[in-house]
């Protein structure tokens, strides 16, 4: 794929599900890109985009290919335990009604995990969880609760396999008064408005293919959306080179604080 190809199918892309691809690292997006078209019956650029506008399953492919839609519940076994053991513990010690964003979510099961494990806190008196992302397929999932396959959920304890999911013909769905706290609605995290007032925010395996500069403004709207001493939990294979440019301590590998007194939050 040639430059002048490129910036037409990125231009193509923009009009056809509002993603701005130069938020996205060129070389790598270039390349996954071209592997794309392909592998379509149109087989180059121009023929790709035709496609695209007529059939309604490629733009989907094209969706869920750019939103990186891989997702389980309780991934990364290891961070959900410092969740539980330290950063939670911090956050009720403040408010006991919490608020929580899971930009990204795919198909809710993140939401969801969350959702469990608060669950658990007697001494919560409310919560509620947001969950966004731009692809509708995957939000259809999340807000029927499911059908989720058991490979996605390998990592659910027995516990709450049994207190919050039901099994349908091999295929597992959430508890309606699981998914009582949870909301779920389309969101680009590149251009839409942040809510605010939130007590965490999590955004995990997101912005691999993110530049810098996309990933530093992404940073900047979710420091604006915490509340004073919020948390930002990000995924293992993710790094935030300078959190204190961004209003952000860093607390561990995966989860950073938001500072209190930021002047350049809303800057």
């Amino acid at each position: 794929m040639n430059d002048q190809e490129f910036n037409y199918l990125k231009r193509h892309i923009l009009s056809s599900t509002g993603i701005d691809i130069d938020s996205y690292k060129s070389v790598q997006m270039r390349r996954r890109l071209t592997t794309l078209v392909e592998n379509t019956s149109g087989a180059n650029v121009l023929g790709y985009c035709k496609e695209l506008d007529k059939e309604s399953d490629v733009l989907a492919k094209l969706r869920n290919f750019l939103t990186i839609n891989v997702t389980e519940f309780f991934r990364d076994e290891g961070v959900f335990v410092e969740l539980k053991k330290r950063i939670l513990t911090n956050i009720i010690s403040n408010t006991r009604r919490l608020k929580i964003w899971s930009a990204g979510c795919s198909n809710g099961a993140e939401a969801y995990t969350i959702s469990m494990i608060l669950a658990d806190y007697p001494e919560i008196v409310s919560y509620s969880i947001l969950g966004t992302d731009i692809d509708e397929l995957s939000l259809g999932i999340a807000r029927a609760g499911g059908p989720y396959t058991v490979d996605l959920l390998k990592n659910v304890p027995a516990s709450c396999m049994n207190k919050h999911f039901i099994c349908k013909d091999g295929k597992y769905w959430v508890k309606a008064e699981l998914k009582a706290h949870t909301t779920f609605k389309p969101h680009n995290l590149l251009s839409d408005f942040f809510v605010k007032d939130f007590d965490m925010i999590l955004c995990r395996n997101v912005t691999i293919y993110f530049t810098d500069e996309a990933k530093e403004k992404l940073n900047r709207g979710f420091n604006d959306s915490l509340k004073a001493n919020g948390i930002l939990f990000i995924g293992s294979t993710e790094f935030m080179s300078r959190p204190e440019a961004v209003g952000f301590k860093k607390l561990s590998p995966c989860f950073y604080q938001k500072i209190p007194v930021y002047a350049g939050a809303r800057a």
